[in-house]
């Protein structure tokens, strides 16, 4: 999807005299996830090039529903902005019987960003090293092993990984990504899938140890490592990240931010960054957007169904 060229900003009123006050950006996940991450890369050119202050606000709980809902209720005036993820618009519709949003009918797509490729990741305590080493170790200790996640795309992506892979593993639910990734790298759980974004420094230094992408190809951006499916054939998440906006904010608001966004996801600079960091840079406008969110609500509910998750 690279390449895609943006509405250009409307030549209105309304449009043209946006924005002239700071604009709030309500990020489902907590500070240092991969979506927070992104915002900040994102916001941070958007302040020089729009010259109003972008401001970060973190509400996370409820695997993104506290901010997807907050988000939903306010103005749609183009001044509030929400960081949309595959894990809060394509699965937890899913994942719980009554949501206080609708991903479709709640809000005006603006901009998709990229892809969040996605780790397995074990303790180098465990001293496993290779994803059958963690099928054969799991198998060894039916009922004895646990994994964590830190959201919705965690979950599924470990509730999938399990029921293919056939393990008895209990299930470890935590409030953010950071909070599960300390306990693993404790040794209190044994493994997750999480986010390269917010995984890649711990990677790096040596805290965690990745065993594998989580999806049925190797990933460009880690060619040595091998995919989960690899292993487990069929197993495929790659969840996604962009930008939203209230239902029924003006065209021309729209248009104009998505032609600034995308502009700024085509700079070399911030490009390299996020590739740096771990992210797929995949700029799509506002109705290719759209188009996205509603094929993806399709794809996920093929992966939820298949892995066992009980709608709470």
């Amino acid at each position: 999807m690279g390449g895609i060229t943006a509405a250009q900003p409307a030549a209105t009123m309304q449009g043209s005299s946006y924005p002239n006050k700071p604009v709030r950006v309500i990020v489902s996940f907590a500070a240092g996830t991969g979506s927070d991450i992104l915002t900040r890369v994102v916001t941070d050119d958007l302040r020089t090039v729009m010259g109003v202050n972008f401001v970060v606000d973190n509400r996370a709980g409820a695997a993104g529903q506290i901010a997807t809902e907050l988000a939903a209720r306010a103005a749609p005036d183009g001044y509030t902005l929400l960081m949309g993820s595959g894990s809060v618009f394509s699965v937890n519709p899913f994942l719980y019987r009554k949501l206080g949003y609708d991903p479709v009918r709640d809000f005006s797509p603006v901009a998709l960003l990229i892809y969040f490729p996605f780790f397995l990741v074990v303790s180098p305590g465990s001293g496993i090293r290779t994803v059958p080493e963690l099928i054969a170790y799991v198998r060894a200790n039916p009922g004895k092993t646990s994994y964590a996640f830190g959201n919705s795309a965690g979950q599924v992506a470990s509730a999938y990984f399990v029921q293919a892979a056939k393990l008895d593993v209990l299930a470890v639910p935590y409030k953010s990504t950071p909070a599960a990734m300390i306990d693993l790298i404790g040794g209190q759980m044994q493994f997750m899938f999480v986010d390269v974004a917010a995984s890649l420094s711990q990677v790096k230094s040596g805290r965690l140890r990745a065993i594998g992408v989580a999806s049925d190809r190797r990933s460009t951006l880690f060619p040595d490592l091998p995919a989960v499916g690899e292993t487990v054939p069929g197993f495929d998440i790659t969840p996604w990240g962009g930008f939203f906006a209230p239902a029924g904010t003006p065209k021309a608001i729209v248009n104009t931010l998505s032609a600034e966004i995308i502009r700024s996801m085509n700079k070399p600079a911030v490009v390299q960054r996020l590739t740096e960091l771990g992210m797929e840079p995949r700029p799509a406008g506002p109705a290719e957007f759209d188009k996205f969110v509603r094929e993806q609500l399709v794809n996920w509910g093929r992966k939820v169904r298949p892995a066992g998750i009980q709608p709470e």
